[in-house]
């Protein structure tokens, strides 16, 4: 996938304990502020490789930041809000592992500029870690 082709946001599954990509995690992301109008909520799953490469919904997180950008909805607005969680108790169950989260929820920035952002999660039964990825 070009970098023209990919989301804007994107992210990544990774399972500590068998060190392999985890797949078929339902992932929402949903823009926390500014409040908007509009649905601002996207929904997908990782595929094979534990990644989101597409979001379920008519309109694209790019979307969102044209039309913020366009109805001047937040004068000085530099940075926007979001929240991305990611469904972890049917993944668990699916491997028959015990445990502790039923979901992560991270929030995070972006800014105005469309700078790509990518959310790796690295899951484990009993934690987890993210970071700003690439």
């Amino acid at each position: 996938m070009t970098s023209e082709n990919r989301p804007f946001i994107t992210c990544h599954v990774l399972d500590q304990t068998r060190g392999k990509p985890a797949s078929s995690v339902p992932v929402t992301l949903q823009l926390v502020e500014p409040a908007n109008t509009f649905d601002a909520t996207f929904t997908a799953q990782t595929d094979d490789n534990g990644r989101v490469s597409a979001w379920t919904q008519s309109i694209t997180p790019q979307d969102v930041v044209y039309r913020i950008q366009k109805d001047g909805a937040v004068p000085g607005t530099e940075k926007l809000k979001w929240r991305i969680v990611f469904e972890t108790e049917k993944y668990w169950k699916g491997t028959q592992t015990e445990s502790f989260y039923p979901e992560v929820e991270i929030k995070f920035y972006t800014d105005l500029a469309q700078t790509h952002f990518h959310v790796p999660l690295l899951l484990g039964p009993w934690g987890f870690t993210t970071y700003r990825g690439s």
